[in-house]
């Protein structure tokens, strides 16, 4: 089929034929032109401000104007920008919090505080938490968003009885944008409260302590106050560590800090406390206290000090009768010191285990005379002084060293400074001003000189561990740290002479009641008057006792302390340390023993194997 092409192009390609050219298309209009460059006005409009910017920052540097005056202009303009920038970013801020509600920010605030002031966990030895922080709801107001006050402080009252109304009112007729109403209400407070839809009343989630065990370990622990800051025991430790200065620098916020890992073990906690318990009310003692401690290392396995308090209710440590006997008091500790004395008389080399004492006749000083409890008015070996604790033989052999080595070893086995712990508490000995024969002669058997209970443990540690004077700690240590922090104060065979005479005082002597069947243990009694209106008193006595297990490898001391114990049925009249803190030291070594590893035996050797050349070696 033909076709006949359209005219327009008939004429085209004649014009072709011809050799002409067509005429051009005709020219858009403006607002074509317009709409067609369009993206690359507005391209060029996003462009600017980094053009503007790179085109100063060369000019500042030189680059493209070599002109000064243009370099030190575009500087100049520079530096306007960052200005203007900065202002521009602080104004922004400035209204975003003119904006928002002025109890928001308040809120804001206060939260962070509370977030800030999250504490660690404190563990015992085994991972068993002692001390963890929980949420709690506390209540506050905005007064200046109230609308009725009056209303606002019956209903508040109606839920919480204990709130005073008055006070409320007062807080809430203030001009504030926030104040604490009541910190740390319980849960169903916090429903009956927000039920109530009252206006500028809310609620702020806090960080409590709170002690799962309670009583136990409260003296160790310590309490935080309302804003959970440490102000007692190893919690207030903990912020001395710089636990301070984290919450300051906002790093110490919930759950981003490694638990304290404390050596107490809470299984002999229970146990010393229960023992110490039982022993107060049987002996009618005012008071009683107690610790376990590791001889090799110087960990605190277990401290007690009855009466305690719930560390729960922080309030009641502030009773002068919950002090804690082992740290914050000081007292003669009688008998037990004798100890000491004995451990420096044969490092000195001038006794022995076969050296004699005449103690038939009182010591005479001036007015005063030195007498035995139970005197034997014979000349006695020097282990019967140590099993009758003739005060008579042991003065001699403080004097026989004389005054000035007498202090000195009283001072390397730490007795005349304070001791210092990771418990902020602490007290500092009572030493005598002037240090003469006589009170050499009566210091050597614990008249005279006071110490902090767990200062004589120490030195106590020294003399069975083979010579080492270990500082106590509330902290997990393993032997390798205990041993670079070590002093040696006497020799390794004076140090077996020592274990022989304790266990030998256990078979023959006034610490039979701590000879319990299988554990090898040994110690030493104490029995001290004490000062009653400036003068010793024949009747109210604080009985110690010193109790070490096995003998032939210590591992741990047990010491027992009875404030005033009385003379109860089955003691025979006597209110003597040997009758009440002895038996009660036996029967705390039967229930932890096995708990801490240490299992009763059948082959208990005799004391006299202490002394022999193999316990030597190994104490060397």
């Amino acid at each position: 089929m033909n076709e006949t092409p359209a005219p327009h192009l008939t004429h085209s390609l004649a014009q072709e034929a011809d050799g002409r050219t067509a005429p051009p298309p005709p020219a858009p209009s403006r607002l074509g032109r317009f709409w067609r460059r369009l993206p690359r006005h507005l391209l060029s409009l996003v462009l600017l401000p980094p053009r503007i910017v790179i085109g100063v920052v060369r000019a500042a540097f030189g680059r493209g104007r070599p002109e000064a005056h243009a370099v030190a202009r575009a500087r100049i303009l520079l530096c306007m920008m960052v200005f203007a920038g900065a202002y521009l970013a602080i104004a922004g801020r400035l209204a975003l919090f003119a904006s928002a509600p002025e109890g928001a920010a308040a809120r804001r605030t206060v939260a962070s505080d509370a977030v800030a002031s999250a504490r660690p966990d404190i563990l015992d030895r085994n991972g068993l938490v002692l001390a963890t922080d929980v949420r709690s709801a506390s209540l506050y107001g905005e007064p200046r968003r109230l609308i009725d006050v009056d209303e606002a402080v019956e209903a508040l009252t109606a839920v919480l009885p204990d709130l005073d109304a008055n006070e409320l009112r007062q807080r809430l007729s203030t001009n504030r944008g926030f104040v604490w109403l009541k910190r740390d209400i319980t849960p169903q407070q916090q429903r009956e409260i927000h039920n109530l839809g009252l206006p500028g009343i809310g609620f702020m989630t806090e960080n409590r302590r709170i002690y799962p065990g309670g009583t136990l370990g409260a003296h160790v622990l310590g309490s935080t106050n309302i804003d959970n800051q440490g102000i007692a025991g190893v919690e207030k430790w903990v912020d001395t560590r710089g636990l301070a200065e984290l919450h300051l620098a906002g790093f110490a916020s919930d759950r981003q800090q490694e638990p304290v890992e404390l050596a107490l073990d809470l299984r002999v906690q229970h146990v010393l406390r229960d023992e110490l318990f039982t022993a107060k009310e049987k002996f009618k003692a005012i008071a009683a206290a107690g610790t376990v401690v590791d001889v090799r290392t110087g960990e605190i396995i277990a401290m007690v000090s009855l009466p305690d308090f719930d560390a729960n209710d922080p309030a009641r440590s502030l009773d002068a009768k919950n002090l804690n006997r082992l740290t914050t008091g000081v007292f003669e500790m009688g008998s037990t010191f004798k100890a000491l004395t004995f451990a420096m008389a044969l490092d000195s080399g001038r006794f022995n285990i076969n050296s004699t004492l005449d103690a038939r006749a009182a010591l005479q000083f001036g007015r005063f005379k030195i007498h035995d409890y139970h005197a034997e008015n014979r000349v006695l070996t020097l282990p019967e002084v140590f099993l009758y604790s003739s005060n008579i033989g042991t003065a001699k052999m403080a004097l026989a060293l004389g005054v000035d080595a007498h202090k000195a070893f009283l001072a390397k086995a730490g007795q005349l400074d304070r001791l210092r712990t990771e418990l902020p508490e602490s007290a500092a000995p009572i030493v005598p001003k002037r240090w003469g024969e006589l009170n050499t002669a009566t210091i050597a058997f614990g008249h005279g000189l006071a110490v902090a209970p767990l200062q004589a443990v120490m030195a106590v540690n020294a003399l069975v561990n083979g010579g080492y004077l270990i500082p106590p700690t509330f902290l997990k240590r393993t032997p390798q740290e205990a041993q670079a922090l070590a002093t040696r104060i006497i020799k390794p065979e004076t140090s077996a002479k020592m274990r022989y005479l304790l266990r030998l005082n256990a078979e023959k002597g006034s610490a039979k009641k701590v000879n319990v069947p299988g554990f090898y243990a040994g110690g030493k009694t104490g029995t001290a008057e004490k000062v009653i209106g400036g003068r010793y008193s024949k009747t109210k006595l604080l009985t110690t006792f010193t109790g070490v297990f096995p003998m032939d490898n210590p591992h741990y001391l047990v010491l027992v302390i009875l404030d005033e114990p009385q003379a109860v049925e089955g003691t025979y009249g006597f209110a003597t340390s040997g009758w009440n803190a002895a038996p009660t030291t036996g029967k705390i070594i039967t229930r932890i023993g096995p708990m801490l590893g240490i299992m009763p035996r059948t082959d208990v050797p005799p004391a006299e194997s202490l002394l022999t050349n193999t316990t030597l070696a190994q104490a060397q």
